[in-house]
């Protein structure tokens, strides 16, 4: 069995730790081993490598979200890049093809899809496992995984099932239809009637989509996918497939299985009150205070209220009012302040637009021991770059130079440089140009062996 993570999210409901460039899977909020704090896509992999999951496992995601996920889980994560952001429909179409007919994988083998950052039991991954006994078994065109409810949400939409089907040990049910988040008085008639969590899990031969695909005049080679990736409709697969499917199966999970994607849920998780710098006070209840930066944060005598404060914004919210958070800002336009990259991390410390027409933006850079940027130019903006801590190797324009903390690097437009870190560093980056963009940016390669033999003259 194959297993593919879809990957995405706009970063919208935690803010402000979550942004366009680091949704809530990247937080690393969560209590790992050794008392570590991990984020749930990293908790996500732990748990696949546990299961023995993690060799048969792919990543669905788009080009915003790469560098971040290789910081993270490994370069070594096989990743299958999307073009541009879309809906899952077409990010599942595109898996299939790239599973086809770059890795060539059978038409028999069973795909099974999952988002990357669901809160789950080690549990969750055997019965995972069962779904591929499920296809090969009833002869379902897809199988799905439902969780137990515990309470009649209106948050999720619900699997609602017939009669169950006994196979050897292990029970299913055939599904009857669906139910997308009911109030409150039909999710408790659903439950009575033994309806299930729908946690976006499901699984099928992939023989099965590339025959849809075919039918719906769709490529079944990645390559063609990818070019024709744009024209694809924006549209679920859950309502493209999985509701248009006339024979289904499910495999009921009775364990912890959560969608922290609200602040009131994702606190129910974090162990510890305060993360970063600051404190609450003991009479504050329930009351959380995760911080970003770097000037102190104090929480005196509120209860049930969850204070984040990152370089994107300043959030106080009563933990119950917390979900309006996403359509609170939406009118808040910035760029992201805070990422996170295949080498270290970035903030932005300060941006300023002057009349004259140009623009000055100011970060603050980490790069990780033995990791460099890319050999790259920009072609609207100059950069000066000094260096505040550790030691490192700097190219520009093809002659290679030692720094340290202290030194000052002046980088034109249109040079090419590129820095590895021997020592963890840190840099003060002032940029000036007509248009400060992450886009204003020309790679030519990444690999730092790679920049020495083929760009380095000294």
């Amino acid at each position: 069995m194959k297993l593919v993570l879809l990957s995405g999210g706009s970063g919208k409901r935690l803010w402000p730790l979550s942004n366009d460039s680091r949704s809530k899977q990247f937080l690393r909020i969560l209590q790992g081993p050794g008392q570590r704090l991990e984020s749930m896509v990293q908790r996500v992999w732990r748990q696949l490598d546990t299961a023995g999951m993690g060799h048969h496992s792919y990543v669905a995601t788009g080009k915003g979200q790469m560098e971040m996920l290789q910081s993270q889980v490994g370069a070594e994560v096989p990743l299958i890049i999307e073009p541009e952001r879309r809906d899952t429909f077409p990010a599942i179409a595109l898996a299939a093809t790239y599973l086809y007919s770059m890795e060539g994988i059978s038409t028999n083998e069973v795909v099974t899809i999952m988002p990357v950052d669901p809160y789950v039991e080690d549990a969750f991954f055997a019965a995972l496992k069962s779904l591929e006994a499920v296809i090969h078994q009833s002869g379902a065109e897809l199988a799905l995984m439902g969780v137990q409810p515990t309470y009649p949400s209106e948050k999720y939409g619900y699997i609602v099932p017939h009669a169950p089907d006994q196979n050897g040990s292990r029970a299913f049910y055939t599904v009857s239809h669906f139910a997308e988040k009911p109030d409150q008085a039909k999710a408790a008639q659903l439950i009575e009637r033994h309806a299930l969590w729908n946690c976006g899990v499901f699984a099928f031969k992939l023989g099965y989509l590339i025959d849809l695909l075919v039918q719906k005049g769709l490529p079944i080679q990645y390559e063609e996918m990818v070019k024709q990736y744009a024209k694809i409709p924006k549209i679920s697969f859950d309502y493209e497939v999985v509701e248009k499917a006339k024979h289904i199966a499910v495999v009921p999970f009775d364990g912890c299985w959560k969608d922290l994607g609200t602040w009131n849920t994702l606190t129910e998780e974090i162990g510890s009150a305060v993360i970063g710098h600051g404190a609450v006070s003991p009479d504050s209840h329930n009351t959380h205070l995760i911080n970003e930066l770097d000037i102190p944060v104090a929480v005196i005598g509120v209860s049930n209220i969850i204070v984040s404060t990152s370089p994107d914004g300043i959030l106080v919210a009563e933990k119950g009012a917390s979900p309006q958070v996403k359509d609170f800002i939406k009118h808040f336009e910035q760029r992201p302040m805070y990422e996170e990259r295949r080498w270290g991390t970035y903030r932005v410390l300060d941006f300023k637009k002057f009349s004259e027409g140009y623009e000055v933006l100011t970060k603050g850079i980490c790069i990780e021991s033995g990791k460099n940027l890319s050999y790259q130019m920009h072609s609207k903006r100059s950069e000066v770059w000094t260096i505040i801590a550790g030691e490192g190797e700097l190219i520009l324009n093809g002659r290679l130079h030692h720094v340290k903390a202290g030194d000052v690097v002046k980088i034109p437009h249109e040079a090419k440089h590129s820095i590895r870190a021997i020592t963890d560093l840190e840099i003060i980056e002032v940029q000036t140009g007509c248009e400060l963009v992450e886009e204003d940016i020309i790679r030519f390669c990444l690999s730092w062996d790679e920049i020495i033999e083929s760009y380095c003259s000294v």
